[in-house]
């Protein structure tokens, strides 16, 4: 009698999936296949090393360095630069049978002509004309004043010291992260460097109670205003912060501080520009991507890679590992997920079962993404991977031998959505709390998650943060202690709470855009013409939480104490939160995390004496944070030293339950530690 195939994990754990078994086998088998082919030539660690052979690599045999692109398209293909006096047609490179182009130059030769800092291009003659280029594999890219023209770099600096750093990403427990902009993160108006991050900006966040820190526009990109999403060049750190070791030395003092460094990885599309980008390099429109209409993203107007071209997928790959192992990074957000893994992008509702396996799915980018997941932890056990896909893909934070993409975290984009919505549609008295529930705790289990109430692109010109959704332009007149304002006082309170439920309720981890935690009253205009070249919106007024005149300064505290109790009590690591109360009458959710009681009372008048709310345990309860205290400029209505003794209430079904009274002050959520 034949044994039926063993059933794939990810489908015996989860019934809602048996329909479409067969579409998961053949995804994970598409994965095995592409795994297979690559281990025929060694690891898919050893796999993933283009960046040490493509680009400048020095031979030791042949005393001299080799220049290595591979551009199967091109006619004809040579390299110029300062070494040379820039002559176009000096120096030819020669093609091999994989359409890698290659020039050798001898020490010998150009020991003193080509020196660390020189500027180079390559000048390729294919299908779209004789083009100068920047080759794929820089290392380091750099833009003229003048000219704001981009130059490829030889860059062969002394070895970067890392002695000494071997942080394990792991021993942080749950996630905290401080997601960051370097350029936007100074006072100054201009743009900010690596440097000037590690020196003024980790030790506010480690002072924060934050353990992660996620930077985004890492790899260059010619628009500042992108926010780095356009790259251009994905082995080159962005010139406009500083230097590659400038970003080294950032990424150590963040492991000396205990903050572990994850990087915004955009390998969801690219910069569709000639001039500074990958596009048409080789001269054809199908390079690194499809051809047509099938090789252009319509809604970002750049271009998506073929992620079924064997060497696109090792092209990437490469890039995953390079910064893993040349920047130490501790892993990576990979942004667009959704746009990758559909041909759609996303743009449609995700409402049937059949919409994550039809047509309309690109396998090709799935069977990427398991792979770059597989890489990362082989060669990084302890690194992390979080997805930002709002599909909600099944498998997408599944182990990969149990038939699932092999993400660790995925975003919670559905919290900060719905925050907006009900700041922006919903009268306060008509705040639907079990909707509020239902969205911060819908989740499956397996799917460790991102909670966020809020990140940069809800910071971004166009939309509003919620401190500006909240307070609007009050913020420019009654954000001092003195000032009497209500609007003032409905959106401290509700900034406060809207953090502490979204971190109590939302996820295994949490995030934070940069600013946000103190209530920056600005949003996100990166220069542009429509704003003069400006950098006034470009930046981050720390200024206005360190100063003791105004509000911000609350907000700021709030956090640390909030992120306090959640470390200290282990509320990320906890589970779901368990449901005590729903009082839709009086807007009030209670649950609790462990030790701690969570009571929220969103009604925006009903302050009630005397509140009966059930308990998990009998005992004390004694309040430990509250968002109306003094310290967080609220009224403290109700006493932060007082003490709840719980008392039996018989129920329906003759048993006797633990309650404790409280004084319910509108707007305020309150934690309670319990005590025996």
């Amino acid at each position: 009698m034949n044994t039926p195939p063993a059933r794939l994990p990810i489908v015996e754990r989860d019934a809602w999936l048996q329909p479409v078994e067969s579409l998961l086998v053949a995804r994970h088998e598409r994965y095995l296949s592409n795994l297979e082919k690559i281990g025929s030539g060694g690891s898919l660690v050893d796999y993933a090393n283009g960046y040490r052979y493509f680009g400048w690599q020095w031979d030791d045999t042949l005393d001299g360095w080799w220049l290595r692109e591979w551009l199967p398209g091109a006619h004809d293909v040579y390299v110029f630069g300062d070494f040379n006096n820039w002559q176009r047609t000096e120096i030819r490179m020669h093609k091999d049978n994989a359409g890698v182009w290659s020039a050798f130059f001898p020490a010998a030769m150009y020991r003193d002509r080509l020196t660390h800092g020189s500027l180079y291009k390559l000048h390729v003659h294919g299908d779209n004309g004789w083009l100068d280029r920047i080759p794929a594999y820089a290392a380091r890219v750099v833009q003229d004043d003048e000219t704001k023209n981009f130059t490829a770099q030889f860059w062969a600096p002394q070895p970067f010291d890392w002695q000494g750093d071997a942080f394990d990403v792991a021993q942080l427990g749950n996630l905290l992260i401080y997601e960051a902009h370097i350029g936007m993160a100074q006072e100054k108006e201009g743009v900010g460097t690596y440097t000037e991050f590690a020196e003024k900006v980790l030790p506010v966040i480690k002072r924060d109670g934050y353990n992660a820190v996620q930077l985004m526009a890492i790899a260059e990109h010619p628009y500042y205003g992108s926010f780095g999403y356009h790259v251009s060049s994905f082995f080159a750190p962005s010139s406009r912060f500083g230097t590659p070791e400038e970003l080294k030395a950032l990424i150590r003092r963040a492991h000396e501080l205990g903050l572990a460094v994850i990087m915004d990885l955009v390998h969801a599309h690219y910069v569709k520009n000639l001039n500074e980008g990958i596009n048409e390099l080789d001269g054809t429109d199908r390079h690194y991507s499809k051809s047509g209409e099938a090789g252009y993203q319509p809604y970002w107007d750049s271009m998506i890679f073929d992620y079924g071209k064997r060497e696109v997928q090792h092209f990437l790959l490469s890039n995953v590992k390079y910064w893993l192992d040349e920047f130490h990074f501790d892993g990576f957000r990979f942004d667009g997920v959704t746009s990758m893994i559909y041909h759609h992008h996303g743009y449609t509702d995700f409402d049937s079962r059949d919409k994550f396996f039809d047509a309309g799915v690109n396998e090709d980018a799935i069977t990427y993404l398991t792979l770059a997941n597989r890489l990362v932890h082989e060669f990084r056990p302890d690194a992390v991977t979080i997805a930002e896909d709002v599909s909600g893909m099944p498998g997408m934070c599944i182990p990969i031998d149990d038939g699932g993409i092999g993400f660790d975290y995925r975003l919670g984009m559905a919290i900060p959505d719905f925050w907006i919505k009900l700041l922006k549609d919903v009268p306060d008295e008509d705040w639907n709390i079990w909707e509020m529930w239902s969205v911060m705790t819908g989740r499956l289990p397996e799917v460790k998650t991102v909670a966020y109430a809020e990140s940069h692109d809800q910071a971004l010109v166009g939309d509003k943060t919620i401190a500006f959704r909240l307070m609007d332009k009050e913020m420019y007149f009654h954000m001092d202690r003195a000032s009497e304002n209500l609007i003032i006082d409905r959106g401290m309170a509700l900034h406060k709470m809207i953090r502490l439920m979204t971190i109590a309720t939302g996820g295994q981890a949490y995030l934070n855009f940069m600013g946000n935690e103190f209530g920056h009253p600005e949003w996100i205009d990166f220069p542009r013409e429509g704003n003069g070249w400006s950098y006034a919106h470009a930046r981050r007024q720390w200024s206005l939480a360190d100063n003791g005149f105004l509000r911000y300064a609350w907000l700021g505290e709030f956090d640390r104490a909030m992120l306090q109790v959640i470390k200290e009590y282990g509320v990320l690591a906890d589970g779901y939160a368990w449901n005590l109360l729903m009082d839709e009458q009086n807007k009030t959710i209670v649950f609790s995390h462990g030790r701690l009681l969570f009571v929220f009372n969103w009604h925006p008048t009903a302050s009630i004496p005397d509140y009966e709310l059930p308990v998990q345990r009998a005992g004390k309860y004694v309040p430990i944070l509250s968002t109306d205290e003094t310290r967080f400029g609220g009224q403290e209505r109700q006493a932060m030293d007082a003490e709840h003794f719980s008392f039996d209430v018989a129920g329906e079904d003759g048993q006797r339950y633990p309650r404790i009274r409280i004084y319910n002050t509108s707007r305020t959520a309150t934690v309670y530690r319990w005590e025996e």
